[in-house]
């Protein structure tokens, strides 16, 4: 799904929105939760969602063994093989194009909401 802005859009799942934090020691002031279903207006798509820590670590893994793996034991080898095939499905899924983007909100109660992936909204 591809969301432009000027879009109306609705929250498809609840939404906690971190902790709030005030004065040196860090105490809890506050936290946000937004309700699925509160609907709003899409105010600008911000581009493709930063790569995941999980998609990095293959990129890092698999060059490793690119540059490397000639010269390691072969148990380390394996089990170098091994991680990088577990992180395959995650970094097929962010270099699929179509790649998921982050959108700025405005919900009709006024909150603005930057940064939100887009696919915890639903067109209208």
């Amino acid at each position: 799904m591809t969301l432009e802005e000027g879009r109306r859009v609705r929250l498809t799942e609840d939404l906690g929105i971190g902790e709030a934090t005030a004065g040196e020691f860090g105490t809890v002031v506050g936290f946000l939760s937004l309700g699925a279903g509160i609907e709003g207006t899409v105010e600008g798509v911000d581009g493709e969602l930063p790569q995941s820590e999980d998609a990095r670590e293959y990129e890092r893994l698999k060059a490793l063994l690119e540059d490397y793996g000639h010269t390691m034991p072969a148990a380390s080898r394996t089990r170098l093989e091994a991680e990088i095939a577990t992180l395959e499905p995650t970094w097929a899924a962010h270099r699929e194009p179509g790649a998921r983007a982050t959108v700025r909100v405005r919900w009709d109660n006024g909150l603005v909401l930057d940064g939100a992936h887009q696919d915890i909204l639903t067109p209208l």
